[in-house]
């Protein structure tokens, strides 16, 4: 039986502006509008705006809810004042993860956690499981569009659909009930490129009059094939490749969100602790390919005539025109100027040194 693929509110527009659709973890959405090469470029030397209207948004309000995200969370979220964003990641108590979010608090005792898609139904149950004292966890995502305008130019032009001064949100930063191309909106200085830019959290039946006056303005519509170079590039990790349930966030090297030293104990905290002190057994590190061949997610990785690992990420760089990837290898081997295979097509490819990022900023 053939289940209906789910779509965001900007999903009717979508042929009008030439997209093509594939079935993205059950949701309907573009992998490209012009091309993906063309689309890349025009994020990385002018502006584009993406539908992540498929993220999740789970609402945590409370006089508690500081005290309990603290417990959820790795991350300090204490720290951050109403008004700031957090990248933030949710482990199991084994370490590996729930998956990773941005959280952004509101008011005092009041959050928006924005999580990947594909996890919202099981992030929120994981939440409401582990409810403590005065909270209440609710899943808003139904409530949101979200379009993400990021590049160089993002902020010219975007300037021009509000009268939010842009220029002050600092980076992690968002303003509430801003309002952009006559709608309110809560609007933030984040992204998923590696570009400077913003996320545009609309109400569901605003998105599509924002979206056509961002494209009336000169931004260009760039889907989901673009954006998955655009943040390899930019070394930023993608959940089911560089995270899982069996990845840890100190082997993704992520290790700036996992505040072991915090006085709360997160879930997963203990395991992590104890990784560190053993010694993290497997890290990800960058490749670039000697030999002809693609690294692509799940290829195998030798070194010294043995499996060491396996390839997360791989494509050729539109910006570098080399041939990169992200892998997941024994940490004996995760040094600069290790020289491994990666399997590709029953052929064992030699690739270059490794370094810990793929574009470095």
């Amino acid at each position: 039986m053939l289940t209906e693929l789910l779509q965001t509110p900007l999903h009717p527009v979508y042929a009008k502006y030439g997209a093509k659709t594939i079935d993205f973890g059950g949701w309907d959405l573009p992998v490209q509008f012009s091309g993906i090469k063309e689309e890349h470029e025009a994020v990385r030397t002018h502006a584009g705006v993406f539908d992540v209207s498929h993220m999740g948004e789970i609402l945590v309000e409370g006089t508690d809810s500081t005290k309990y995200l603290d417990k959820m969370l790795t991350n300090n979220i204490a720290t951050i004042e109403p008004g700031r964003a957090q990248y933030n990641i949710v482990c199991y108590d084994n370490g590996g993860v729930v998956d990773d979010l941005v959280a952004y608090r509101l008011e005092e005792n009041r959050y928006l956690l924005v999580v990947n898609a594909a996890n919202t139904e099981k992030d929120f149950n994981w939440f409401k499981e582990h409810v403590e004292g005065d909270v209440t966890v609710s899943n808003e995502s139904n409530k949101f569009g979200q379009l993400a305008v990021q590049g160089p130019e993002a902020e010219k032009i975007l300037s021009g659909l509000t009268d939010t001064d842009l220029s002050a949100i600092p980076f992690f930063g968002f303003v509430d009930n801003a309002v952009v191309a006559g709608k309110t909106v809560l609007i933030s200085r984040t992204g998923y490129t590696g570009e400077d830019g913003f996320e545009i959290y609309t109400k569901a039946e605003d998105t599509v009059e924002i979206f056509e006056k961002l494209i009336d303005a000169g931004v260009k519509p760039i889907g989901l094939g673009a954006r998955d170079t655009l943040r390899f590039e930019a070394n930023l990790a993608l959940y089911g490749q560089e995270l899982s349930k069996d990845i840890s966030p100190l082997e993704a090297r992520l290790n700036f969100a996992v505040k072991l030293k915090k006085d709360a104990d997160f879930i997963g905290k203990e395991a992590l602790i104890k990784q560190k002190e053993e010694g993290v057994p497997r890290k990800i590190v960058g490749i670039e390919m000697i030999e002809r061949g693609i690294p692509r997610h799940g290829y195998k990785v030798f070194a010294d005539g043995k499996e060491i690992g396996e390839v997360t990420s791989g494509t050729q760089s539109p910006t570098l025109g080399k041939n990169l990837g992200l892998v997941l290898v024994q940490a004996d081997y995760a040094t600069v100027g290790q020289e491994v295979e990666v399997e590709v097509r029953n052929k064992k490819n030699k690739s270059r040194s490794y370094c810990n990022t793929v574009l470095q900023a």
